[in-house]
């Protein structure tokens, strides 16, 4: 009878501790929801994404941007989200496109992601978390680098360009050179 509860109690344990590991590590800063497609195609359009980019994407759920972003453009591409069933999804999305040589999925949080490299980010938060987002882009990223952003601006820094899709915005930024 020991036996069997010990076992009772170790499979409990280890459940309990799977079930901690498939849980982000804080709750995310937004809900998950999708970028529409025609989104996707505009974001990366008015980025005017190019091979030669590495585009990030910042809560990046599926991986739908950066897997369009490799696939219509052959750009490199990383994709950052706290969840980690979101990360498992978007690795599954890359192979099923066949894009997996040209992008990862780093579970982490968005505050504290290594973007160092980015040619181009993109986003889909919310306008409180854009602009807590905001010194962490101006410090991080290279003068030049491009910014875009579905649905919410950046309150005072004014978006060089926008775009309506179904009346929907999409908004762009160039990081300024550093003062």
């Amino acid at each position: 009878m020991r036996l069997a509860s010990f076992a009772t109690a170790f499979a409990l344990f280890f459940s309990i501790v799977f079930a901690q590991e498939q849980q982000p590590k804080r709750s995310p800063d937004v809900p998950y929801v999708p970028t529409p497609d025609a989104i996707v195609q505009s974001m990366l359009r008015l980025a005017n994404v190019q091979k030669s980019d590495v585009v990030y994407d910042l809560g990046c759920g599926d991986g739908r941007i950066v897997i369009t972003a490799a696939k219509m453009y052959g750009a490199h591409g990383v994709g950052v989200d706290i969840n980690p069933e979101r990360i498992r999804e978007a690795r599954e999305n890359a192979r099923q496109a066949g894009v997996e040589s040209l992008v990862k999925f780093v579970e982490g949080d968005l505050f504290e992601a290594d973007i160092k490299d980015a040619t181009v980010v993109t986003l889909y938060l919310l306008p409180s978390v854009n602009l807590k987002l905001r010194p962490k882009l101006m410090r991080d990223l290279k003068p030049g680098t491009r910014i875009v952003s579905h649905a919410f601006d950046m309150d005072d820094w004014k978006a060089e360009k926008r775009d309506d899709v179904d009346g929907r915005p999409v908004y762009f930024w160039t990081i300024p050179e550093k003062k």
